[in-house]
């Protein structure tokens, strides 16, 4: 593994709020407090040894403010991007025609409040692939801060400061249904890959999970319907005299300093990977930053955390290729036929995790000056992307075989269907003690401006034996970070 922080003008200085890989080939999309949308070619360091670099193909430029979130369909052929509110002028037409032939009418013009949801369209041209505006959704009135497409394509779902999430009808350009019960900020969304679910994340402290109850056939079709079937908000300890209960919040508040809580769900549909998360151990304990784990079984309840962050969870983001077993660790706490792997961004640190192990396998830290903002795998799980508001990316490079042997996930078999068996299982007691870590730790220092994040040598797979280290800087009490379950009974 090697990578660092590429040090070019992404964004013209601006910050990087976004970016995702196409699912075919690989490009780089990225966008920015410039407005833009750019695409880059990822060029490997392999051979060198070195960083990763990229080099830019084009911009694809129509929105009027910040981009805040982009994705692409899962085919590639369309790619979604949402922005801040941007202000336009409308003028009225008749008045308009009047100044062609005198210059001095008076015209009818207001700037009106404008929130950009845009389909681009991929196009094959004489000089090469070239993305062209399909459609614009309005109906948002404020900015949209997340967005993610269902499994098809055919729809898409999107959430924003005006509090609400739509499903959106990609094909005919419109609404299909509004999700409104959120008492502040939309944050984050994610589509079940099997269509059953959908979830969103919001500054009023709550995870709701809707689930799709379809109305009466029209034309032989069933209407798809989401209704919520949780909110997630509290969670319940005794005190330690017994006497009474005192519920804690699950999740930060309003004052998190990140517009973005992005939650996904994995490949398979197995899990539900939710950030922003503040655990307080005991009524008496101070809260600890976390992501929680919400198993397919019982969406209501997390069913483990994932704490050791110094800084709130802001992005999570599963790699989309499942690989085999190792078998080199039985005491994981995932019970899966494959193993899935997946990264935790907190506002200064990144954590992969493997479904196999306890502890993250690599933890990468001190990146960027600011606060990261989103992360994304490649399709083929060489490379992990990191945005940051500081106007820069970090790209991290794997060799060849180094997560392990790649499985097609078309041909596992999917625990989807099965909510009956929990694939995320109450770890042992011995488990959720805090140990040294066995990650792969690696710290780049800011006083010199390295932000290479490659270690001495050859970084190998993380072993339970291997040297300790910090998350941050070094410190002289390490510590393990260790998945643990949490009951909220």
């Amino acid at each position: 593994m090697r990578g660092g922080t590429v040090q070019i003008n992404w964004h013209d200085t601006k910050p990087v709020l976004t970016l995702d890989f196409h699912p075919l080939s690989g490009i780089l999309a990225t966008g920015g407090a410039d407005y833009d949308i750019k695409l880059w070619l990822i060029n490997s360091g392999e051979v060198e040894k070195e960083v990763p670099t990229v080099s830019y193909q084009t911009s694809l430029s129509y929105h009027g403010s910040a981009v805040n979130i982009l994705r692409f369909s899962p085919t590639g052929e369309q790619l979604a991007s949402g922005a801040d509110v941007s202000f336009r002028m409308k003028v009225d037409m008749k008045p308009l025609l009047l100044i062609l032939f005198d210059s001095t009418a008076p015209t009818d013009s207001c700037m009106v409040q404008w929130c950009e949801l845009i389909i681009w369209k991929l196009h094959s041209t004489d000089t090469g692939p070239s993305w062209k505006v399909l459609k614009t959704l309005s109906f948002h009135r404020k900015d949209v801060l997340d967005l993610q497409w269902s499994t098809d394509g055919a729809f898409l779902i999107s959430g924003s400061v005006d509090n609400s999430c739509i499903i959106w009808d990609v094909n005919k350009g419109s609404v299909h249904q509004i999700l409104d019960a959120h008492l502040h900020y939309v944050q984050g969304v994610a589509w079940d890959p099997q269509s059953k679910y959908v979830a969103s994340l919001s500054s009023d402290r709550s995870c709701r999970i809707y689930v799709n109850k379809p109305q009466n056939k029209t034309k032989g079709m069933e209407k798809m319907n989401y209704v919520c079937q949780h909110v997630i908000t509290k969670s319940e300890q005794q005190m330690v005299d017994d006497s009474k209960s005192v519920k804690s919040h699950l999740f930060h508040d309003e004052t998190l300093p990140s517009f973005f809580r992005r939650l996904k769900w994995s490949p398979d549909g197995s899990f539900l990977l939710v950030p922003a998360g503040s655990y307080k151990y005991s009524p008496a304990s101070g809260p600890v930053n976390t992501a929680y784990v919400f198993s397919r079984k019982d969406l209501s309840r997390p069913a483990l955390q994932l704490p050791g962050s110094s800084k709130p969870v802001v992005a999570v983001r599963f790699c989309p290729v499942a690989f085999q077993l190792r078998g080199s660790n039985s005491a994981g706490l995932f019970k899966l036929p494959y193993r899935l792997i997946f990264a935790v961004a907190s506002l200064n640190s990144l954590y992969i995790y493997d479904t196999e192990s306890i502890p993250p396998i690599a933890i990468l830290a001190g990146l960027h000056y600011a606060s990261i903002t989103d992360i994304a795998w490649s399709h083929d799980a060489k490379y992990l992307a990191v945005s940051s508001q500081d106007g820069y990316n970090t790209l991290v490079e794997f060799e060849n075989g180094e997560l392990g042997s790649p499985l097609v996930l078309s041909e596992v078999k999917s625990v989807m269907g099965d909510e009956k068996t929990s694939p995320a299982q109450k770890p042992k007691p011995e488990d959720m003690k805090v140990e040294e870590t066995t990650a792969q730790v690696v710290t780049v220092s800011e006083d010199s401006r390295k932000r290479e994040v490659e270690r001495k040598g050859d970084l190998k797979e993380a072993s339970q034996n291997a040297t300790s280290g910090s998350a941050s800087a070094p410190k002289p009490a390490k510590r393990r970070i260790t998945p643990v379950s949490i009951d909220l009974s």
